[in-house]
């Protein structure tokens, strides 16, 4: 951890006051074969606890779900606050959370399995299943205010490009001046009615920012490898999701929202107004409940996205169920991109994998981490985080959409560096 780091979580932790902690679900080990995993010093677990408490009782965030594990074992478990503060209804292991883009990993992990399989390869054209993104053109001056000028793709967009998010495609152009973006806003996966297929179809009427390989940016691509998996594979999405990992790995509690049972509760979704109260916030999520998009969407809880993050650590094995070989998990979390990962945001060294960030360089980033550790975080707060080389996994889960008054979602970075 760097110093800065170590600086802001001594700070931190000065005002916090020790919560009490909770016993976590009996969730099966993830590796039987290592001795027992040595646990947290009772001093870090209060101090872990004291972290979401003091966020929850000063009104930064209006509660948290957190699960740790250690050499494929639970080793502690926390509740805080509530699911809605309206009714007093307490958070849960069994809250349902919106996971947003903790949905991209799942993603990634099916093409994986298609990769597996034989019926992907990572260096596929992605017009080999998609036609129509053979086509897309690519700005000249992604930048301009002006008469967009386009070329022809050179090379042709690749799924390793998707993966990698390296495909030029970028987001919904919200908020952006630039007549790229004022154009792409008319293709936006997340505006209008439709299907996976349907949208993802619109899509390729948008223009890439840059040419497929060129630089790492955050936007649609993995929502397009949703597509490349409906079509390599012969199935809608979900029920390829359904069939190859959540109902293996036993996440009985992960749907997208049309799939979601009758009656079943979401942690409300809460934001920041201008006073920086908590206030529920206007959108239940970035996108309509019909779709099952490949980078957000699904609906999740926490020992269920354990189980998840626990099969990856374990390179691709949990609770006796292989889902990847262990060298595809290896392929999945080396860093093919070395850099310019999150750099829009001030972050230095992390790399990308095929869809996860992966820590290249432990004393530049400002994150607590060592070396290999790969991770991923949603827009509502929601986050894991991955640790090779403590064997440490961590999830933890709150529903706060960001506004320009949220502040910074600082609580799981705090508990990855007392984890840690």
């Amino acid at each position: 951890m760097t110093l800065r780091a170590r600086r802001a979580l001594a700070l931190t932790l000065i005002v916090a006051a020790v919560g009490c902690s909770h016993p976590p679900p009996p969730l099966p080990a993830a590796n039987t074969d290592d001795p027992e995993a040595s646990g947290l010093w009772w001093l870090e677990r209060a101090l872990i606890d004291a972290v979401l408490s003091y966020r929850v009782s000063s009104g930064a965030r209006s509660g948290y779900v957190a699960l740790i594990a250690q050499e494929g074992r639970l080793i502690h478990g926390y509740t805080e606050g509530y699911q809605d503060i309206e009714s007093e209804t307490p958070m849960a292991m069994n809250t349902r959370f919106r996971m947003a883009s903790m949905t991209k990993p799942v993603t990634g992990v099916a093409a994986m399995i298609l990769l597996e399989r034989g019926l992907i390869s990572v260096d596929d054209p992605v017009s080999k299943y998609l036609p129509e993104y053979g086509a897309m053109r690519v700005a000249r001056d992604p930048a301009t205010d002006g008469e967009l000028e386009t070329t022809a793709q050179a090379p042709e967009m690749t799924l390793r490009h998707l993966l990698t998010f390296a495909s030029g495609i970028g987001g919904g152009g919200w908020g952006e001046t630039t007549t790229i973006a004022k154009r792409n806003k008319e293709f936006s996966l997340y505006q209008g009615e439709g299907s996976l297929a349907e949208r993802v179809e619109r899509l390729a009427g948008s223009t890439l920012y840059e040419q497929p390989g060129t630089k790492w940016r955050y936007g649609a691509a993995l929502d397009v490898m949703a597509r490349v998996v409906e079509v390599a594979s012969g199935q809608p999405f979900d029920v390829f999701l359904r069939e190859n990992i959540f109902d293996p790995l036993e996440m009985n509690d992960t749907y997208f929202p049309k799939n979601l049972p009758d009656g079943v509760p979401l942690a409300t979704l809460y934001t920041q107004d201008e006073d920086g109260d908590l206030v529920r916030s206007e959108r239940s999520s970035f996108h309509a409940a019909e779709w099952t998009p490949g980078g957000s969407g699904l609906v999740s809880t926490a020992p269920d996205y354990m189980r998840f993050a626990l099969m990856l650590w374990n390179r691709g094995e949990y609770n006796g169920t292989r889902i990847l070989m262990p060298q595809t998990v290896d392929r999945m979390t080396t860093p093919h991109l070395k850099s310019g990962v999150l750099q829009d945001f001030g972050i230095e060294g992390l790399g990308y994998g095929y869809s996860v960030s992966v820590v290249v360089d432990e004393d530049e980033t400002a994150m607590p981490s060592h070396n290999g550790d790969y991770w991923w975080s949603g827009a509502h707060g929601t986050h894991f985080w991955i640790s090779p080389k403590t064997g440490v996994v961590i999830v933890v889960l709150q529903q706060n959409a960001r506004s320009a008054h949220s502040g910074l979602p600082i609580a799981p970075y705090l508990i990855q560096g007392l984890a840690n």
